[in-house]
């Protein structure tokens, strides 16, 4: 079920659907600002201040790098798991002979 769910980034507010349940979204928009925020503070200390756009491009970059790492190790983990499985079952299968 679509809901509709607004934002607020940089003082902007930003309305879009989600497809998931309200809770999960705003679950979703914490995490985005959290990301913003600590894009915000490594870039803090750093001279000239950078623009919103250039920290909302970072925090992306920083989110679609973790998701691409957890997609590698999820795909490691499977691959391992597929490897475990033959060879349990080939033992069990000598064990039964």
């Amino acid at each position: 079920m679509e809901q509709l769910v607004t934002i607020d980034i940089f003082g902007r507010p930003y309305t879009f659907k989600a497809e998931s349940e309200t809770t999960k979204a705003k679950e979703v928009v914490d995490f985005l600002k959290s990301e913003i925020t600590k894009v915000e503070n490594q870039q803090s200390d750093k001279s000239p201040r950078i623009t919103e756009l250039a920290i909302l491009i970072l925090a992306a970059l920083n989110i679609a790098n973790e998701n691409f790492d957890l997609k590698m190790n999820s795909s490691r983990l499977l691959e391992q798991l597929s490897e475990r499985s033959t060879s349990l079952i080939r033992i069990l299968d000598d064990c039964l002979r």
